[in-house]
């Protein structure tokens, strides 16, 4: 299974909350995953990002890509 650590919406209409889950990577954005392991809020200043640092690399080491949103929130 090839997995990937992306970002799934949530939130009302104009009002975006995303959470960081890991999914198979040929599900769709919204639809199941397999761990939360964080989440992120644009809409707030400053934004609000908060994740498993530990849950994250492990995640990477068994072999989860990141995708380039989430890899750019997380490296800062």
């Amino acid at each position: 299974m090839a997995t990937v650590v992306r970002l799934t919406r949530a939130g009302r209409k104009k009002r975006p909350f995303y959470r960081i889950v890991v999914t198979d990577s040929r599900k769709r954005r919204d639809s199941g995953w397999i761990e939360s392991i964080g989440y992120y809020n644009p809409m707030v200043d400053p934004e609000v990002v908060k994740f498993d640092s530990q849950r994250l690399e492990y995640w990477k080491s068994v072999g989860a890509k990141l995708s380039d949103r989430v890899a750019r929130i997380t490296s800062k």
